[in-house]
């Protein structure tokens, strides 16, 4: 795993230099604090800061092929490399090193641009072909490793972290209205935007390629669903054979590293299956780690405890407190890049603290379960939606949710007229492509009244859903509900939000690689094609990986209701520790500089809270909102605060000019 950064300079020398180049590669430094390189040519620069995983005495970037007119640095893993590279063997081509870096550049060398089909990673790569002068930027499937680019004097500059831009002497970073707009509907933005103006990320799943006459972005992957009714023609128990194949294999080669793989254990379903089958692939003692709160609402710890005991995992667990969130939380908005909606990145970082302590680099995780076999309420609540449309004014159809939330009393205490009141908006449009999600994105609706005025005026009217729904473009029509609800999930939700501020930013932040097996391209192709019951049953969530399960874990885990990963907020913030940052976020004086929320309305919540009074999950949201963006805009556009420079050391620099 690495960070790496770079870009072009047809047209001037001052646009970016080597200088320069190892500020920006310094700035992000924790992504690989093991070695630094540079590659130098008239028209490119290349850089890389490593985290050695695999081949860690010669595989140094940047790396070139035999020749020396390919060069590539590159951040990921290729988990598939062993095959690939005996592959390239047969063909005739010879390595100098062992690592899956040489493998990659000389796939490209063979292939070109088609290597990319061949991957099965997580990566984000850069690559210089001197034969054609261009630049060649890609990212993996799904997006689990970032990649962010900007212009400047028609000049590309690109880089694993939006950060490393701040130490470019001629840049200057700036919050994006319609950013705004859209992380406070959707948690985060619809690629290819970032939360800055001009910087953008590569969506997950492309390239793109720049020299000095040519500028293109194509994809070369994309997430699909079988149409309705058009399903993998298999049994159920065929199903479950196949996904326990898949996902054995994308266990075991996830395990491969020249370091100790360790693995999160959460006490859920997803962790707890993938932890299974590590013990199964490799037998020897398995270090896990978990996080759990002080505030019992959110704890697992429980059932953390019970599943490294079931396994004889050589176990790490510990509790955060409320005011360790409030403490940590403008460290996490610093390493997120963004605005946020919730605390939850913030145990994570701590999760990841805590394991490097430890001197583990590698960690496998469960995310992508719930996504791939409708695992999320938010799935079971568009079944039941649906269903309730039907007969849109019966009383025991609304009941049904309560189904999903045993652990809210407010909704287990509910009458059918208070259920409708919070689930029926928008009930009868069952037609629209993102009806899963219409309810949870019009939370976001009620965080914007606390936009300024300014902030209001500038967006003139912009409605982030409606550009999605353009987007869209009737892609999916044919799909039933599920594979809809799923396609948004995955590629917004999944990629903007968890994968980056709660997986690839919070465990590089401490030089963690996360490894995730069942975001294995070939698992996600799979499940998409096959029956949505075998997915989601009834209301029962992740059937088939249930069954599959069935005498791999204990019973008790197997069984549990689904609890959502969630963490303190109110609980956090009213805290001294938070105190230091929450009078100058709410300081009327700053609310009107940073022109960003109405300070009147901004002040009252945060007395609403103060008061003791009841608070909403919205309310909680917009709470959070508020001090992250203020954070946020302090640290990246005011540029006060985190940002600084560390001594790399030596960083090697291959000259090429």
């Amino acid at each position: 795993m690495c960070g790496i950064s770079g870009g072009t300079r047809f047209n001037s020398y001052e646009a970016l230099n080597s200088k320069t180049l190892f500020k920006m590669l310094d700035s992000i430094r924790y992504r690989g604090p093991d070695e630094c390189g540079m590659y130098q040519a008239k028209e490119a620069l290349l850089g890389s800061v490593r985290l050695s995983i695999i081949d860690i005495k010669s595989g140094q970037q940047p790396l070139s092929n035999q020749k020396g007119d390919i060069w590539i640095a590159y951040n990921g893993e290729v988990f598939n490399y062993v095959e690939l590279r005996e592959e390239l063997i047969n063909k005739g081509y010879t390595f100098k090193t062992h690592s899956d870096t040489e493998v990659i550049v000389l796939l490209y060398e063979e292939y070109g641009i088609d290597f990319l089909k061949k991957l099965n990673g997580q990566f984000a790569i850069s690559i210089w072909d001197k034969r054609k002068k261009e630049l060649i930027l890609a990212r993996d499937r799904m997006g689990i490793r970032p990649l962010f680019y900007t212009m400047h004097n028609n000049e590309l500059l690109y880089a694993s972290e939006i950060k490393a831009f701040l130490q470019h002497p001629d840049i200057n970073l700036k919050l994006s209205a319609k950013s705004l707009s859209q992380i406070f509907t959707f948690w985060t933005t619809i690629s290819p935007d970032t939360a800055f103006e001009n910087v953008f990320q590569l969506p997950p799943g492309s390239y793109m390629i720049y020299s000095k006459n040519k500028f293109e972005i194509k994809s070369y992957w994309n997430l699909e669903f079988a149409a309705e009714n058009q399903y993998n023609n298999i049994s159920f128990e065929e199903a479950v054979e196949e996904f326990e194949h898949i996902l054995k294999d994308s266990v075991k080669i996830r395990l491969r590293a020249d370091v100790p793989v360790a693995a999160y254990l959460s006490g859920g379903l997803d962790s707890t299956v993938s932890t299974s089958l590590i013990r199964e692939v490799v037998p020897n003692m398995l270090q896990t780690f978990s996080i759990g709160f002080e505030d019992a609402d959110y704890d697992e710890s429980y059932y953390q405890d019970l599943a490294s005991g079931y396994f004889g995992t050589k176990h790490t667990g510990f509790k955060i407190k409320n005011e360790e969130i409030a403490e940590l939380f403008p460290e996490v908005v610093w390493h997120s890049e963004m605005p946020l909606l919730r605390t939850s990145p913030v145990p994570m970082y701590a999760l990841s603290r805590k394991v490097r302590e430890k001197n583990i680099k590698v960690v496998i995780t469960g995310e992508g379960a719930d996504e791939l076999l409708g695992g999320y309420n938010i799935f079971k609540e568009a079944k039941i939606r649906h269903f309730w449309a039907r007969e849109p004014k019966s009383k025991l159809r609304p009941l049904l949710l309560k189904k999903l939330y045993p652990y809210i009393p407010q909704i287990q205490n509910a009458s059918a007229q208070t259920l409708r009141f919070f689930f029926a908006y928008k009930l009868g449009e069952t037609n629209s492509p993102v009806y899963s999600h219409l309810l949870r994105w019009n939370n976001g609706n009620h965080i914007k009244k606390y936009f300024s005025d300014d902030l209001v005026q500038n967006l003139n009217g912009y409605t982030p859903v409606n550009e999605l729904i353009d987007k869209i473009n009737g892609k999916f029509d044919n799909y039933d509900y599920l594979g809809k609800a799923q396609w948004l999930e995955m590629s917004i939700f999944m990629s903007g939000y968890l994968l980056s501020s709660q997986g690839d930013r919070m465990g590089m932040a401490n030089s963690i690689e996360g490894r995730y097996p069942f975001l294995d391209h070939r698992l996600i192709e799979f499940c998409s094609k096959i029956n949505p019951e075998y997915k989601l049953h009834g209301l029962n969530e992740k059937y088939l990986m249930k069954k599959m399960a069935e005498k791999r874990i204990p019973d008790e885990i197997l069984k549990r209701s689904k609890q959502a990963y969630r963490a303190p907020i109110q609980n956090s913030f009213l805290t001294k520790q938070a105190s230091v940052y929450m009078n100058e976020v709410f300081d009327e004086k700053k609310l009107k500089e940073n022109g960003l929320f109405n300070p009147g309305l901004s002040k009252k919540l945060l007395d609403k809270f103060k008061s003791g009074e009841k608070t909403s999950e919205v309310d909680n949201m917009a709470l959070t909102a508020i001090i992250s963006t203020t954070i946020l805009k302090d640290l990246f556009e005011n540029k006060k605060g985190k940002i600084k420079t560390n001594d790399l050391g030596e960083c090697r620099l291959i000259n090429d000019i």
